[in-house]
């Protein structure tokens, strides 16, 4: 079995043993098809081989007091979703960063000298971030980066500038996100964002 339908599909069943949530069919290749069209971005060939081997289904959502939760419904419903809810969920990321300018200052000093007013600044920046590689929603503000033909990146969680690796893997992810208890880290774990734009913000 190749690595990357192995990776994916692991997670996949380490996810139903977990028994977190439903899982629905998987997606077919059609049905990939046309989400990677009308949303303009590819599944990475493990993420593909998660969503084709069962389609996690969100359960009704009680948030726990005093907690502010992005989605009610963490997992995209790629299947019967609303187009403009995922569309959403996938500029997130994008969003994210250049609301940090907006509200927080933030600037990248890779994009260069910071203009003097803050129109021009978030202008700027939606420029800059217009051409970061895309990321896709696993589950909530966990991401993936895009693009088929690769595999094994690091599961991303995003919020704004605040972002860091939450899984070595698909797998690793599955088990940190949804085990309980956690397993804990090894000293050495450390995997590396794999994709530009992002890793500069680990």
């Amino acid at each position: 079995m190749h690595e990357d339908v192995n990776l994916g599909t692991v997670a996949a069943f380490r996810l139903a043993e977990l028994g977190c949530c439903a899982i629905a069919p998987g997606l077919t290749d059609a049905e990939f098809a046309r989400i990677e069209g009308e949303h303009g971005v590819e599944f990475s060939d493990d993420h593909r081989a998660f969503l084709a081997a069962g389609l996690p289904v969100n359960s009704p959502f009680e948030p726990e007091p005093g907690t502010t939760y992005a989605w009610q419904r963490p997992w995209p419903d790629w299947r019967d979703g609303d187009p403009d809810e995922l569309r959403e969920r996938l500029d997130w990321p994008i969003e994210g960063i250049v609301q940090a300018v907006e509200t927080d200052g933030h600037w990248n000093p890779a994009w260069g000298a910071r203009p003097d007013t803050p129109e021009t600044a978030v202008r700027m920046a939606q420029r800059c971030v217009a051409d970061a590689p895309k990321l896709v929603p696993i589950y909530g503000h966990r991401f993936l980066p895009a693009g088929r033909g690769t595999v094994g990146h690091p599961v991303l969680s995003v919020w704004g500038t605040d972002i860091i690796c939450y899984g070595a893997d698909l797998i690793d992810y599955v088990d940190r996100e949804f085990e309980e208890p956690p397993p804990e880290r090894p000293d050495d774990w450390s995997p590396q964002a794999t994709v530009p734009f992002w890793r500069d913000y680990l």
